[in-house]
């Protein structure tokens, strides 16, 4: 989906010594003429691939430093200029479209109940359940509340608990599953 060069114009530089030229010597005569060559395409491909108007011209400066920063990385051997540097735009287009998708995070989201400091009746409910599920898991078979022990406290796979119990894998999973069904209807969660 990269645009074509236009390499049958007589008149078009050799963008390739151009972007040597950038990247050898920090040419901004020949930088100067990548970027008027390659901006206004570059701006066209990104309303292309569904930018707008102030956002492809973002790109574009984006776009554009990178490459008078990266020219050193640039091959002619690997690339043509025009391929290198649309690559370039391809995948700084993809980045903004994964940074618009992904909410902004906010420092006071980091804590729970918007920053809040736990009152002592959460501290209460947490020590309630805590004493609720030591007593669950008392009331358990010992074979599972030994596996669930092993996977949730002593953070093993399943694999592990097999072989340091010489039980088969499916054992263990079998047994899990029947103690995490009885403390989802300890706990009203239903099975």
């Amino acid at each position: 989906m990269l645009p074509k060069a236009d390499s049958n114009d007589p008149t078009m530089p050799d963008h390739e010594q151009l972007l040597l030229a950038v990247a050898r010597n920090r040419d901004s005569t020949a930088f100067r003429a990548l970027f008027d060559h390659f901006a206004p395409r570059i701006k066209a491909y990104m309303r292309r691939l569904g930018a707008d108007s102030s956002t492809a011209e973002e790109l574009v400066q984006d776009v554009m430093m990178a490459v008078w920063l990266r020219a050193d990385r640039f091959d002619p051997a690997l690339a043509s200029a025009s391929t290198w540097i649309y690559t370039i735009a391809r995948n700084r287009r993809i980045d903004r479209v994964r940074q618009e998708r992904r909410p902004e995070l906010q420092p006071d989201d980091l804590m729970p109940d918007g920053g809040e400091e736990p009152t002592p009746d959460h501290h209460f409910e947490a020590a309630e359940t805590a004493f609720r599920l030591r007593a669950v898991i008392g009331n358990l078979p010992p074979e599972q509340a030994d596996v669930l022990r092993l996977a949730y406290y002593e953070d093993k796979v399943h694999a592990e608990i097999s072989a340091e119990r010489s039980i088969p894998l499916g054992t263990v999973k079998t047994r899990l599953r029947l103690a995490l069904v009885r403390l989802r209807r300890a706990f009203g969660e239903g099975a």
